[in-house]
């Protein structure tokens, strides 16, 4: 797990040491993608520390409007890290966001809320520490082209690996590329970017996020995941931008584009991001029984009960995308059965049973995708499992059929996650309020956030003419 306990006066001193040129401040904005600009490093002081740097939030996606457009950043010096992928000596630092008119935390800033999720955490008296593994495939393409006007509107995207380049004129073609749904863990040459991958993981290992192991996904085209270890929330979901960071820069700099869009293939698979998570209570893990199923507490299965009862409304967090339903459809081994089991991937909640230990066992929720922004997914989640603990929701049997093989009318009566962006938000609009206990989500956040997704995504591909539709209408 991250250890940084850095203070701004050795920040400054390592700064000093490693001969650093510049200094960027990041932050994220409402839906998860990381905003930054750069100061010299001579402006860097303790003083700066305290008070900050202005910036216009009325520029950032779900922040302010224009007559309240000045917000300030703080630099949290345990954010500190040396960039490994720029080519001036630059020290990068993540910033909390607050209001400048009174010094406090701004309640749209995402890290805020995790805070809060956190102190709500140790408060309930359930446990004083949360863990979180969040799993981000991505895929690497050699060429990607878009565009959407009102009179014409396409994709193209392109992959020497993708099964498609089979029979093109690569001058020369090599061959060995992989078929739909065959890319889980070949070796190179089939696997061609087992370097990219590792320089990848390297960059991440010297920014100072601990990696567990690298590998290709199942999809053709360069589908791939690097594990991260887990880590509090915090942590983890500081580490889970700079991932995304990393892994697009190390991308372009091979001359490749890496996205974590969920499903830019049809007819493969997508990339989603399983959230491993754990409650922990004076060291030890509140979930673990070693007689419950799976090895699982009741405290674990309440905290699954809360997940189920919640899903709807969760992934108007944790799959925030239209694009995300794409991914997300019955039939297909896509995580929207809600339901809990060992075995079955197509259960939103799956429990991992690889080590019987104690500090191994924990819940996997499946449905999240790498879209989303990683502080509000992981506190949404924890509020919606800790509103289960309090509660005694009672997450019924676990589903551990094959779903394939059930009659019709037994799958019938297994319920589903909704189908849509626009379904979510609608759940997000009835059933937030396990979300607002002790001021972790606030109402302006999440009125903000579900105005925004419905008129800037939801409406914005409701309205539009899909390529497609010509191929089915237009002899109609």
């Amino acid at each position: 797990m991250s250890s940084n306990n850095l203070e701004p006066k050795d920040v400054i001193s390592n700064m000093t040491e490693n001969n650093i040129d510049v200094v960027d401040l990041r932050f994220t904005d409402l839906f998860g993608t990381w905003q930054h600009f750069s100061i010299p490093s001579t402006e860097l002081t303790e003083e700066f520390f305290k008070s900050g740097i202005g910036f216009d939030g009325s520029s950032i996606r779900g922040f302010q409007e224009i007559h309240e457009s000045d917000m300030l950043l703080i630099p949290d010096a345990k954010t500190s890290f040396i960039d490994p992928v720029l080519t001036i000596p630059t020290l990068a630092i993540i910033c909390d966001i607050y209001d400048p008119t009174n010094f406090q935390p701004y309640s749209r800033d995402p890290r805020y809320v995790a805070k809060k999720a956190n102190n709500y955490l140790v408060e309930s008296n359930i446990a004083d520490t949360s863990f979180w593994g969040p799993e981000a495939e991505f895929f690497i393409f050699d060429d990607v082209k878009y565009e959407s006007t009102p009179y014409s509107s396409y994709y193209a995207i392109d992959s020497n690996e993708g099964w498609w380049k089979s029979g093109a004129n690569l001058d020369p073609n090599l061959g060995s590329q992989i078929q739909a749904k065959r890319g889980y863990s070949p070796v190179p040459p089939v696997d061609s970017f087992q370097d990219v991958r590792s320089d990848m993981m390297l960059n991440l290992i010297a920014a100072g996020v601990p990696v567990e192991a690298h590998h290709h996904e199942v999809a053709s085209a360069g589908q791939s995941e690097i594990d991260l270890k887990y880590d509090t929330m915090m942590n983890a979901s500081d580490n889970l931008l700079k991932y995304k960071y990393i892994v697009r820069m190390i991308a372009r700099q091979h001359g490749l584009t890496a996205t974590f869009m969920p499903k830019p293939i049809f007819e493969d698979n997508g990339s989603g991001m399983h959230v491993h998570q754990s409650l922990w209570k004076n060291g030890k893990n509140v979930f673990y029984d070693k007689n419950g199923y799976a090895q699982l507490s009741d405290i674990a299965l309440y905290y699954i009960g809360g997940l189920l009862k919640h899903a709807p409304a969760l992934l108007a967090f944790a799959a925030p995308t239209t694009n995300s339903y794409r991914r997300l459809v019955p039939g297909f081994e896509a995580p929207v059965n809600l339901a809990y089991s060992i075995r079955n991937r197509s259960a939103i909640c799956r429990l991992p049973v690889i080590s019987k230990s104690e500090s191994a066992t924990r819940i996997e929720f499946r449905a999240p995708d790498p879209t989303c922004n990683p502080y509000l997914t992981c506190a949404a989640m924890l509020m919606a499992g800790l509103d289960g603990i309090e509660n005694q929701i009672d997450p019924g049997n676990a589903l551990d059929k094959d779903l394939y093989n059930l009659p019709a009318e037994e799958v019938a009566e297994i319920s589903q996650v909704p189908g849509s962006l626009a379904e979510v938000l609608n759940e997000l609009e009835k059933n937030h309020d396990f979300l607002l206990k002790a001021d972790v989500f606030t109402p302006d956040l999440i009125e903000n956030y579900i105005s925004y997704k419905r008129d800037n995504e939801v409406d914005a591909i409701r309205l539009r003419t899909h390529p497609h539709e010509f191929n089915l209408y237009f002899d109609s």
